[in-house]
């Protein structure tokens, strides 16, 4: 299956100050962090290139990169597909996200002021696309408040790395059914943290994040070991 470039073309405007390969990377990361583009779909150069306004050579930059950040795979004669995560990446990533996640609230707590503007307005995106039934969108709500989470550390760095993390973990998105059973239990710890945050409880917000994360860890291995059987 080839991924369906269509939307791309309303992303031109973000290449117009610069036409870098970074540049499409991100925007390609974004579709893949937002679930436009799936696991397993193939990267078209010529739909891809043409949607964007860029060269080939351009875009195959952009894809090494991606390839980089263990987005994307080459494979000979057949092309760029979104990369299909494993039980072994799944296990490791969330080392990782316990790691970087935890470790941006507790550097929050260090901080004289935290904004937390971009937390509730994950929150309520959230809350609306549940109200919708639409759960595929609440899973697209849950990767941007993890990252306003990290984000809240005012570390760029830290923040560079979770947005490469989570464009990952939406990978994983694929193995569950998209359903209410899947992604309501998250939303509560979201409503849970946010109410820590916002009266200054960052052990307690850290402790709750922690749970979640394992939580979701293990529904993850679960779901991929019976795709497995």
């Amino acid at each position: 299956m080839t991924v369906d470039a269509s939307g791309l073309e309303s992303e031109r405007h973000q290449l117009m100050r610069s036409g870098t390969a970074e540049r499409v990377a991100a925007i390609l990361r974004q579709y893949i962090t937002d679930g436009v583009f799936a696991p397993g779909e193939r990267l078209s150069e010529p739909v891809i290139s043409s949607a964007l306004g860029v060269s080939r050579n351009t875009l195959r930059e952009s894809f090494q990169l991606l390839a980089h950040e263990r987005l994307a795979v080459h494979e000979l004669n057949r092309g760029v597909f979104v990369r299909e995560l494993t039980t072994e990446d799944i296990a490791d990533l969330y080392v990782v996200r316990r790691a970087t996640e935890c470790g941006a609230l507790r550097r929050a707590a260090e901080l004289s002021t935290v904004d937390l503007s971009a937390v509730e307005r994950a929150l309520r995106e959230g809350r609306v696309a549940a109200a919708a039934e639409d759960w595929p969108a609440v899973g697209t709500a849950s990767i941007h408040f993890h990252q306003a989470l990290a984000d809240l550390a005012g570390s760029e760095r830290l923040s560079a790395t979770m947005r490469q993390v989570l464009a990952e973990t939406r990978l994983f998105f694929v193995l569950n059914e998209n359903t209410r059973e899947f992604y309501e239990p998250f939303l509560r710890c979201h409503d849970e943290i946010l109410r820590d945050l916002r009266r200054g409880r960052f052990d307690a917000a850290e402790a709750v994040l922690d749970r979640y994360l394992r939580d979701a860890e293990a529904r993850l291995l679960e779901l991929s070991a019976g795709r497995v059987e």
